[in-house]
């Protein structure tokens, strides 16, 4: 740790990144009689043993309610909550940590934005835009403001064969009647990058409010909010390491401020009348009733271990394991890769020749690959690739180059097996 109480993170030719495997218990068993090969990770991370003894230390030790006893456990539980804020808040490096809502995950966080902040701000005949490779959380709560507030939808296209959004076409869409941009930062079906700097700065000059989806990126690579110029940013934790059921909800000061309360009860208020009530500071005006406090504090230990590791380096690993996947892969006869040749992050999405998705990942599990199958929250974008679903294999950094190549060992019997190329 650094004197001012930061991480200290590993210059990355100092990783042993196959001994990081050790962290995770997980990780060292055998599923259907072969060593398990998580491929999964866009869907759900594996948690660190760290994380693991955080949640028990707090079970066994401080469990109790926050913000409202004054009792020793409770005081405990309090500190460590909003420890996890201060660190979330400069896990993104926002400008304080009343700028960190606690949520269930990103769903939740956009839906907040969506309820709350859309339902205030966004009117009759605004226009929302979107992009084409939206997961649905990121799609369906705007879906629904829309409707109720009689707004518009529009979508900034992807260029299919390239899996890049068409940057070329984004003054078209990006018109003084968008008063919202939501967008995200990696795709989790095609493995790109978007410029989400790039894309807010655009916004801003036409007043829009920007959204970005961070699902994807907060474990795996530096996120900068500041830099970043968003005005709402969302992630969860158990897509970086932490426990299922929390998130964050990173909002400007100023937005957050401006948007109503999302739920009503506990916590969140000030003073309640049996006629009216007034709100709680933000950020707690969001948090109503009893938070997921392990969750919260789970992911402070989460946060601790990845900026042990550091972002950058984990970044640059994601990047070289998809590029090595992506490489071994197109060798395949038959195979159909989706999304951008190069620069790329962890996911790679592929299709099999005369192989149903399902069916690929069914028989990969057989042989202990855990992949996923299916439309992976993308339904539009997958009819817009002209396909019903795809084979995903994600990848984190604890993962390895043989685990890819078992995983291309295996798809060479799946080939095989259903008498297509190999």
């Amino acid at each position: 740790m650094n004197t001012d109480g930061s991480i200290a993170e590993r210059p990355k030719n100092t990783i042993d990144w196959q001994a990081l495997r050790h962290d995770f218990p997980i990780l060292h068993q055998e599923v259907n009689g072969h060593p398990l090969v998580y491929l999964d990770n866009a869907a759900t991370s594996q948690k660190p043993r760290r994380v693991i003894d955080a949640l028990c230390h707090y079970y066994e030790n401080d469990n109790a309610n926050v913000h409202r006893g004054v009792h020793e456990l409770s005081n405990r539980a309090s500190a460590a909550y909003e420890g996890a804020r201060n660190r979330a808040a400069q896990f993104v490096n926002a400008r304080s940590a009343d700028e960190i809502v606690f949520t269930r995950g990103t769903t939740e966080a956009i839906n907040l934005v969506a309820q709350a902040w859309g339902t205030q701000h966004i009117k009759a005949g605004d226009k929302i835009l979107l992009t084409e490779m939206e997961h649905h959380s990121n799609i369906v709560p705007w879906q629904l403001l829309a409707a109720r507030v009689g707004a518009e939808l529009v979508y900034l296209p992807v260029i299919c064969d390239q899996g890049q959004l068409d940057l070329s076409r984004l003054d078209e869409w990006l018109t003084s009647d968008v008063k919202l941009f939501a967008m995200t930062h990696i795709s989790n079906t095609l493995g790109t990058v978007n410029p989400v700097a790039e894309l807010c700065a655009r916004a801003r000059k036409v007043g829009a409010v920007t959204l970005v989806d961070g699902a994807q990126s907060a474990g795996h690579c530096l996120i900068d909010v500041q830099e970043i110029g968003c005005d709402f940013l969302a992630f969860s934790g158990h897509k970086m390491c932490g426990p299922t059921g929390i998130g964050v909800l990173y909002g400007r000061l100023e937005r957050l401020e401006a948007t109503p309360p999302y739920q009503g009860g506990g916590d969140m208020i000030s003073t309640v009348e049996f006629q009216s009530s007034t709100w709680n500071k933000v950020p707690h005006k969001f948090e109503a009733g009893t938070p997921h406090i392990s969750g919260a504090i789970g992911l402070h230990a989460a946060m601790d271990y990845l900026d042990a590791i550091g972002r950058e380096n984990i970044a640059q690993h994601d990047h070289e394991l998809a590029a090595y996947a992506y490489g071994e892969l197109a060798q395949l006869k038959g195979i159909r890769l989706f999304g951008p040749h190069i620069g790329r992050a962890g996911v790679v999405s592929f299709l099999a020749a005369d192989v149903h998705a399902h069916d690929l990942v069914t028989v990969a599990d057989q042989r202990g690959v855990a992949l996923r199958g299916g439309h992976h929250c993308n339904q539009p974008l997958m009819k817009k690739l002209g396909v019903e679903s795809t084979a995903r294999a994600s990848f984190y950094f604890y993962n390895t180059r043989s685990e890819v190549d078992r995983l291309v060992e295996v798809l060479k019997e799946i080939q095989k097996f259903f008498g297509g190329n190999s």
